[in-house]
Formats: structure tokens, sequence, C-alpha cells
């Protein structure tokens, strides 16, 4: 089954890249290898892959300068990206995520660990079987068919993690969703990430609403819950930091 799963290795240590790619391909899927971000973005160009691992400091082209342009193409924005890096603190962990990328894995870790992870964020890329595959709020429309998402007609360029975060406010239907639920939702079961990663995947998506931001409305000390309406009331209030 992952055979026909391709993944770029992105790692300018070549000895780290051999052992992910032995590991990857003894559990049936394909793989290429970049040394440095100049390598990555003109193989993801040639062959767009399934998923990619992404080194944070890479020579000649940053790791975050090639998930901005991955991001950033039509043809490639919607690419799953894990960000492999020795860099472990939150900071570092938010601007990855802030650039697109779909998880992270700080160094060293185990490939027991990498490939639970990569088998989280290949599944939210499978379409759901027997179900609902359009959903609509005010002027927000989605397709899980096509993991394409639109706002006053014109297109929302989502990562996957972003996209499955919308679909799961909008089919909530005006519910409340703590942040446990939300990361379980978009990130799959088993993935552990900080609340705060939903804090910053959220902002985002606010963000490419545009006009619409306020239909995602803040539930204080608990989560988050999408509205038609932009009103706030006194419990529930949009976020107004720039930070979150």
């Amino acid at each position: 089954m992952n055979g026909h799963k391709n993944i770029l290795i992105v790692d300018d240590e070549k000895d780290l890249t051999d052992l992910i790619a032995i590991n990857l391909e003894k559990s049936g899927y394909q793989t290429s290898v970049a040394l440095n971000g100049r390598q990555a973005l003109a193989a993801i160009a040639a062959a767009p892959p399934d998923l990619i691992l992404l080194d944070l400091m890479l020579p000649e082209v940053s790791g975050i300068e090639v998930a901005r342009r991955i991001r950033t193409d039509p043809a490639t924005a919607d690419i799953p990206i894990i960000m492999l890096t020795a860099k472990g603190t939150e900071n570092d962990q938010l601007a990855g995520l802030t650039m697109g990328a779909d998880d992270y894995i700080a160094k060293p870790f185990s490939m027991r660990v990498l490939l639970a992870r990569i088998e989280a964020v290949l599944r939210r890329t499978a379409k759901p079987a027997a179900s609902k595959k359009l959903f609509s709020l005010g002027s927000i429309q989605l397709s899980t068919d096509t993991h394409q998402a639109t706002v006053d007609g014109q297109p929302m360029r989502l990562t996957l993690t972003e996209f499955r975060l919308l679909c799961a406010l909008i089919q909530a239907a005006g519910r409340i969703l703590s942040r446990p639920v939300l990361m379980q939702r978009a990130m799959g079961p088993g993935v552990t990430v900080t609340e705060r990663t939903i804090d910053v995947h959220v902002t985002s998506i606010r963000k490419k609403l545009g006009p619409h931001s306020a239909m995602i409305k803040t539930v204080r000390g608990v989560g988050y819950r999408m509205t038609e309406s932009a009103e706030t009331d006194d419990l529930i209030e949009a976020e107004s930091s720039p930070n979150l």
C-alpha cells in the first residue's frame, strides 16, 4: 500500500538521509533525497512527492524558505510537510508551522516515531469514503473530495492541517470544539502537539478568511467555534492578538 507513496527527504546530513531512506523503503515507501534547498526545489518541480521530510537548517536555501515556496505555488501547496530539525524550541516549532509545515519532529528521533507521524499525516490526505464531500458556511465552501476551499468564490491556499481544522469547525455546526479535539481531528490520533500549535494554525486560517475572519471565535480557556455570524458576545470573542 505504501509503495504508491513517494517521500522526499531533504537534509544535508547524508548519513541521516540514508538511514531514513532505508527505513522508509523497508516500510514500503518510495524515497528520493535532496541534500540542500535548491536540490529540493528542483526535485519537487520535476516530480512532486506525496510527502516531504524537510530539515529547517539547509545550505543554499533554508528549510523555511523551501516551505514558503512550496506553499505559495498552487501546484505544490497541498503537499504535506513534516519538519525535521535539531532546533526543538517552541519558537522554532511555531516558525515551521507558520510557514506551512503539517507536523514537526525534533532531532534526535526514533524511526518508529517518524513512521507513525508519516502515517498520520498521509491518513489526512486520504479521501473520505461514503461521506459528505461538500460543506459550506456563509461565504465559505469546502470540498473534501478535492481538498479545496473557497471564500467569496475565491480559492483559499490552505495547508492540509488548516483545511482539516476549518472542515472540523464547519462540521461542528456552531458547537464549541476544544483544542484537544481539534488536534485529534486535524493532526490524527496519537500525534501530540502543544495547544499553541492549534492557535497558530487558527490564526493563519483567519488571515486567509480576510473580512470573514471573525466567523471563527475563541472560547476563552476552552477552544473555538465557528458561526456564520461575525458578531461576538461576552463569552466568545474573536482572537485579537497578532501572535495567536
